[in-house]
């Protein structure tokens, strides 16, 4: 793999990321707001994930996840329990998850907000209130595996 290049710039936003770990076939999602991404990071979101769904010896979480820098197995802590599965480069259209941001983006849409923090008081509502039998119908592919055992 290349490097990239160094750029110098002047960042004129702030960012508010959202991260998602859905069990598709259910519509059951589990998320964290940051505002900022790093394989740090989200080493520290897997391991809090870990923790919030019980995966261990007695659970076995796989993770299917595009190819994000940040997401990459080198240098990467994953908890017990947890397999992480890579899909090809650049197919979008097979993460379930990709469905779930126009969902979240409902409430913001053609809106200005003066603050980050009023953006992630909407955002945090938002995903708060997105229920599994709203989220659901967008993301349980015909063709996704179904769970062997109930959750």
């Amino acid at each position: 793999m290349g490097a990239r290049p160094v750029g110098l710039g002047h960042h004129r936003y702030e960012w508010l990321h959202v991260t998602a770990f859905l069990q598709p076939t259910s519509g059951e999602a589990v998320w964290y707001l940051s505002t900022g991404l790093s394989k740090p990071l989200f080493e520290a979101l897997l391991a809090a994930f870990a923790r919030q769904t019980g995966a261990g010896r007695r659970r076995s979480i796989v993770l299917v996840l595009d190819n994000a820098g940040w997401h990459g197995p080198e240098g990467l802590a994953i908890p017990d329990g947890i397999s992480l599965v890579f899909l090809p480069p650049y197919s979008p259209e097979l993460q379930p998850a990709e469905r779930l941001w126009p969902l979240v983006d409902e409430p913001i849409v053609n809106r200005h907000l003066a603050t980050l923090a009023e953006l992630e008081a909407i955002v945090a509502e938002r995903c708060r209130r997105l229920d599994a039998a709203a989220i659901r119908p967008h993301t349980d592919f015909h063709w996704w595996p179904r769970p062997t055992k109930p959750n």
